[in-house]
């Protein structure tokens, strides 16, 4: 008899959600995950020097906070120790010549931001939350719902009833715009759509994408709603907390524990897994796994006895892989006192960028393997939220690059020699963190005086940290629209279901998706019995 219902392969976010739902239904659940630690892209650790606390990885935790498995799990995960730290401002963006828009959590506020740098654009921001606030119905349920479901078809049908089936298409043709035609025909002002533009980034698409309009739209929803959060004493405690639970749910956790293959049981259906010890766990209703479709078909169903469709080889074959990331960490002993606006040193997440235009270029230098000359940088201020993350009176800063190349073709400044290989290199890696810290220098008064320690990780680092993270890619693959929502990962896919029964596969290179969400760990557990 198999000593536990589901066995999940890796232990990210929708792994750790999908486990401790399904724990909370009576499964006994074993989690296994190749590192040392659980957690995938949550991580925390002193990196730059004692008593200070980086969230090497994923950080910002607003998805999470207003998904359905946080909705699900908020009080299990509260009673074992998650609490969340927030700020009234935050986000914003900050140009070159030391302009700036700061985003807050009050509407009116909002408006008079906007209203200040064009007339109309605060209107026209209250117009369009109040428009995606009027359908986050239908839109959520689309972004976050079983696609292949009644439920969806059933909301789908109620939707065109309600507005017309002409009206309905014109919904979804108006959901694809991408971001560079919304944001030059709603706003005025460069410096609002400056405001706008990065986000797109963080949805793993370029402002000329489509539907990247409507990924910016809600993540202004989301963030004036429930801000930046992060975890107080760093995005490990999230993890901390769900260990906990799954755990008092009579389920474990394995560290440290590399999983080779799948085993198959009667008529090849999927029994347990095979450790590269040669090991083997059985589980008696299905194994789940969170990871990218290579590492999933490729490595273990390698040696599965019946031959792949052909249909799922071909998707395999034709996945794709989007830009890289690159993360930077700072210890400072003192707080920052960035040029300009005084709320800046209080906003939780800051972009720095040119505009609308700048974001274009860096991310098309990046599409074509160059360091982009001017990149957009993300910079978290963690300790401002959250004093616990460093010494009494000294600060932290968590920097984002969202437009690093996987394989380096060349510079686009033409100072950094690309290797042969196109790989990255440690040298390549600090001369390009020495380009962003000028660029963030330039807007600190007091930058040199107190940096006190620097962590960069490059693509190929983040890569070796995270086997999913292919190319420092965070979001497990291109989420261009052909291969999004219903397309996700495969032509073929239909919701997490696989070829081999009893084997699913979640995490971010399936619907919905990248992010903190947990929504594909979410949706399975929900739908397993």
């Amino acid at each position: 008899m198999a000593d536990f219902d589901y066995i999940i392969v890796g232990s990210g976010i929708n792994a750790l959600v999908a486990a401790a739902l399904l724990g909370k239904k009576g499964k006994r659940v074993l989690v296994l995950e190749r590192s040392e630690e659980a957690g995938g892209c949550l991580r925390s650790a002193e990196v730059t020097a004692p008593g200070f606390v980086h969230d090497v990885m994923a950080t910002t935790m607003v998805l999470f906070l207003t998904s359905p498995a946080y909705g699900a799990l908020a009080k299990d995960l509260e009673a074992r120790g998650l609490e969340f730290a927030h700020a009234d401002l935050p986000t914003g963006v900050l140009r070159p010549d030391g302009s700036s828009v700061i985003l807050s959590k009050d509407r009116q506020r909002n408006i008079a931001t906007f209203e200040a740098r064009a007339a109309g654009d605060g209107h026209a921001f209250d117009r369009e939350m109040n428009l995606l606030g009027a359908d986050a119905a239908f839109l959520f349920s689309l972004l976050g719902g079983a696609l292949w479901s009644g439920t969806t078809f059933n909301t789908i049908a109620r939707q065109g009833w309600s507005k017309g089936l002409r009206k309905l298409a014109a919904w979804f043709g108006s959901a694809l715009t991408p971001a560079r035609g919304y944001l030059e025909t709603t706003y005025s002002s460069e410096a609002t759509r400056a405001f706008w533009a990065p986000w797109v980034l963080h949805c793993g698409l370029a402002p000329e994408s489509a539907y990247s309009a409507e990924m910016l739209k809600v993540v202004g929803f989301a963030i004036e709603l429930a801000g930046c959060p992060i975890v107080k004493g760093g995005a490990g405690n999230l993890v901390k907390a769900f260990e906990r639970l799954i755990t008092d749910q009579g389920g474990d956790i394995r560290t440290g524990t590399d999983v080779a293959g799948i085993l198959a049981g009667p008529r090849n259906r999927a029994a347990g897994v095979r450790l590269t010890t040669g090991e083997t766990i059985a589980a008696a209703a299905g194994v789940v796994c969170s990871m990218t479709p290579h590492q999933l078909y490729g490595r273990l169903l390698a040696d599965w006895p019946q031959p792949m469709p052909a249909d799922v080889r071909d998707g395999v074959k034709r996945y794709r892989y989007g830009k890289g990331n690159m993360q930077i960490h700072y210890a400072l002993s003192a707080p920052p006192r960035w040029k300009g606006d005084p709320d800046l040193a209080k906003v939780a997440l800051l972009h720095l960028t040119p505009g609308l235009d700048g974001v274009s270029r860096a991310s098309n230098e990046c599409e074509r393997g160059l360091l982009p000359a001017e990149p957009t940088v993300c910079v978290g201020q963690p300790a401002s939220l959250d004093p616990s993350r460093a010494p009494d009176g000294q600060s932290i800063l968590w920097l984002q690059l969202p437009e690093a190349p996987r394989f380096i073709k060349g510079d686009a400044l033409g100072e950094i020699a690309a290797p042969a290989d196109g790989r990255w290199t440690g040298e390549i890696r600090e001369r390009y963190a020495d380009r962003i810290e000028a660029m963030l220098a330039r807007h600190i008064e007091n930058f040199d005086a107190i940096k006190l320690a620097r962590r960069a990780y490059s693509p190929l680092d983040l890569e070796a940290m995270n086997m999913n993270l292919v190319g420092g890619d965070p979001y497990g693959g291109f989420c261009g629209i052909d291969q999004f929502f219903l397309w996700r990962p495969f032509k073929s896919s239909v919701n997490h279901r696989t070829h081999v029964e009893g084997l699913y596969h979640i995490g971010a290179s399936t619907h919905p998706g990248p992010g903190l969400a947990g929504g594909s760990g979410f949706l399975l557990a929900s739908s397993l019995r």
